[in-house]
């Protein structure tokens, strides 16, 4: 029997007992106990929740969820994004009585969630990522996600004062949109400091493979790289691969700051407890599932690492400026002349895109100052 079997056993039997007990029950009991009953919330990881990163932000918010009245939180981690998670989203909703799940992995969503979503229409599930499409998908199912490539500009001004080298490195797992955006607003961040920046990026192919991790980490560190960022879903083996090499770091999905505080500049995190608290708000109060939310650090979907203690005023200052008019609406990252680094022009002269631009959920392209290739 596998650990993910012994789970949904133990959870059969526990809502076995719980009937029979029930059944028993006086009917003063049953309406005490009624009156007590909390909503559940269900919340799958696919790895484990103290990884440092993806999985360890949604943990975090998951945590804060416990503390809300009228709430039990049921979770398990290390989930594949296969049949298992339709597996571990059922025993929840049957076993459990989870009215609202919230599985937090990209593959989770097709044919998964979609798949219990209609099987089961009275429960609510609320994705992460950005897959929902008005007028396809059903109402009881949505998507949330946030701007954190605002973050990854501000990690890129504070890398653009700090390297020595002029050259940063940037371990990627895939060149999909959200990562690209990522790489690219980094590179830009730091460019506004000095043009002569290069950031070259290294993708592994996995979201999760520590061997690539740190063999891209350290090619990029032999190249001269000596500020590194990151998307993958852990990046504790980046952060202490390059802190081992007396490189400097900017922090990705939750701050690593422990894991090389003479190393770690600051970070660009996820700030989950926003969303999720619009999402359990409105079950609560039985009002219509949000379908589609995003928001940046202006709404607080996102948030900024502490400054470690090396970053200097200059640089701080630098970037907290940046972060002022963003969150005042007066900032956008990406306008008009942006290059390519092929050299062809990606957004043409005058033209702005905002953070709600669909096109910058299709970028498909490297910025001019990264060094790689898609």
């Amino acid at each position: 029997m596998t650990q993910h079997d012994f789970r949904a056993s133990r959870r059969r039997a526990l809502a076995q007992l719980s009937a029979a007990g029930l059944a028993t029950a006086s009917p003063w009991a049953l309406r005490a106990a009624q009156a007590q009953t909390k909503m559940t919330i269900g919340v799958i990881y696919v790895g484990p929740k103290d990884d440092f990163g993806y999985n360890q932000a949604q943990a975090a918010a998951a945590a804060e969820v416990k503390k809300l009245p009228g709430i039990k939180v049921v979770e398990e981690e290390n989930v594949p994004e296969t049949t298992a998670v339709q597996k571990t989203m059922t025993g929840m909703i049957v076993q459990d009585g989870a009215k609202l799940l919230f599985p937090t992995s990209f593959g989770y969503f097709d044919p998964h969630m979609l798949a219990l979503a209609a099987k089961y229409p009275d429960v609510r599930f609320s994705h992460c990522g950005g897959m929902w499409t008005e007028g396809k998908h059903p109402k009881n199912t949505g998507s949330f996600f946030g701007y954190i490539d605002e973050c990854q500009y501000l990690n890129g001004v504070i890398a653009g004062h700090m390297s020595k080298s002029k050259k940063l490195g940037f371990v990627a797992a895939k060149p999909i949109p959200q990562v690209l955006r990522n790489i690219n607003a980094f590179t830009m961040g730091a460019r506004s400091v000095d043009p002569k920046i290069t950031c070259t990026v290294i993708f592994t192919g996995e979201w999760s493979m520590a061997v690539k991790e740190a063999e891209a980490t350290n090619s990029l560190a032999d190249q001269g790289a000596d500020v590194f960022t990151m998307h993958v879903d852990g990046p504790k083996v980046i952060v202490e691969t390059a802190a081992k090499r007396g490189k400097m770091v900017c922090g990705y999905h939750a701050s690593q700051a422990k894991l090389a505080p003479n190393a770690y500049l600051t970070g660009a995190e996820w700030n989950w407890l926003t969303a999720y608290k619009t999402i359990i708000e409105a079950a609560q109060a039985g009002k219509p599932h949000p379908n589609f939310l995003r928001g940046g650090l202006k709404e607080g979907y996102v948030k900024m690492s502490a400054y470690g203690p090396m970053v200097p005023e200059a640089a701080k200052t630098a970037a907290d400026g940046i972060k002022a008019k963003m969150i005042a609406g007066s900032f956008d990252i990406f306008t008009g002349g942006l290059k390519d680094n092929k050299g062809a022009v990606v957004i043409p002269a005058g033209k702005v895109l905002k953070q709600t631009d669909l096109e910058l959920e299709k970028m498909n392209y490297l910025v001019e100052g990264v060094v790689g290739s898609i």
